[in-house]
């Protein structure tokens, strides 16, 4: 079997958010971008995957189209691990973290979608085996900044099923609003993107406290710093998680070595799929560090995270993001009813996409390698 095509689509969706958008990141998100990478093989079998992402997309796609599809034209798809490390090495001189492992990550991705449609089982049971039909989700929520609107929103996501919440607050009268919103049974988790020093992370989780925070999440920046991130841990009395800007297996091992998380976040669609994932998911439980991924988006890198997820052998959890998207091109695959998300039983990752939502919302033209 051999690779003959790669397509990129830039599909851009509107989306609510329940309240008015609040900068994140630095930009405010006027849609819910993706970028969906179509591997075709001269078997006529075709395999989805998702590069990484939101506004970072342009650069992502450029990387796949000038530099990473063309390499991997000709190769046979089937022996994933060595095409894999092949890949990586050819790719290292352009840094093992940013666009062009993004795009690595979508095509990886693929290839695993096309050995599960060969096989003719889902992704699940290549990955060991699915341990659990139906996976429990936290509500990962963006950022709203207003603490009556955070309380209402949590007040929502509580009643709708969801018994964890994650914010992407920094104010304490956010917070705490969250905890007054969701009730004392919730789990309350807080994502604060990298924003302090040392010093400062050790101080706002002082100030956290009475939240009672099922996790802090990325409290230093840089977010290398693992030894700085450790001294918080050790230092603190919140459960830290980091690691969906790490890069790769070696980052995660360093953050191990050093007791920095409580929680490894590697994020497939980032880190090199879902290949690299495998060995991380292997360290964390060589090192007994809990591992939930990172899951911020609406393609086949959610898709491929449910898998993930209901392969581990704990209980985790899979992060859902809240954007109501004005239509999907994946249906409701992702949509958590209850607090929980069904497992896609079909082949591979399962679901194929809508190519009428993904031609309806797509940005540009489609652009195909070769």
């Amino acid at each position: 079997m051999k690779i003959i095509a790669i397509h990129a689509h830039h599909v851009c969706i509107p989306y609510d958010m329940g309240a008015p958008r609040q900068e994140f990141a630095g930009l405010k998100f006027a849609t819910m971008d993706h970028l969906l990478i179509q591997v075709e093989t001269d078997a006529g079998i075709t395999g989805w995957g998702e590069g990484f992402g939101h506004t970072i997309i342009p650069a992502t796609k450029a990387a796949l189209e000038c530099y990473v599809a063309p390499w991997f034209i000709g190769k046979d798809p089937t022996d994933i691990a060595a095409l894999h490390r092949e890949a990586a090495q050819h790719f290292h001189l352009f840094g093992g973290n940013g666009p062009v492992v993004y795009a690595h990550s979508g095509v990886d991705i693929a290839l695993w979608d096309i050995a599960g449609k060969r096989a003719g089982l889902p992704l699940s049971q290549l990955l060991g085996g699915a341990r659990r039909t139906e996976v429990r989700a936290y509500a990962s929520l963006l950022r709203y900044g207003a603490p009556e609107t955070v309380a209402r929103i949590c007040a929502e996501r509580t009643a709708a099923g969801f018994k964890h919440i994650k914010l992407h607050e920094h104010s304490v009268a956010a917070v705490m609003a969250a905890r007054d919103g969701a009730g004392p049974d919730i789990a309350i988790i807080n994502d604060v993107n990298c924003p302090w020093t040392v010093a400062e992370a050790l101080e706002m989780e002082r100030a956290y406290r009475p939240a009672c925070l099922f996790w802090l999440e990325e409290p230093v920046f840089p977010p290398e710093d693992h030894r700085g991130l450790a001294r918080v841990r050790r230092e603190g009395q919140t459960r830290i998680s980091a690691g969906e800007n790490a890069g790769g297996l070696h980052d995660f091992a360093d953050s191990f070595e050093k007791g920095a998380v409580d929680i490894a976040q590697p994020s497939v669609t980032k880190i090199g799929g879902i290949t690299e994932m495998r060995k991380i998911i292997a360290l964390a439980e060589a090192h007994s560090v809990e591992l939930i991924p990172h899951c911020a988006y609406f393609g086949p890198g959610n898709l491929a995270s449910i898998h993930i997820v209901a392969s581990l052998p704990t209980d985790t959890l899979l992060e859902n993001l809240y954007a109501n998207l004005e239509a999907s091109p994946f249906g409701d695959a992702m949509t958590a009813t209850g607090g929980k998300v069904s497992v896609p039983q079909g082949p591979g990752l399962g679901v194929e996409p809508d190519m009428r939502i993904v031609e309806k919302y797509r940005q540009g033209a489609v652009v195909s390698i070769p």
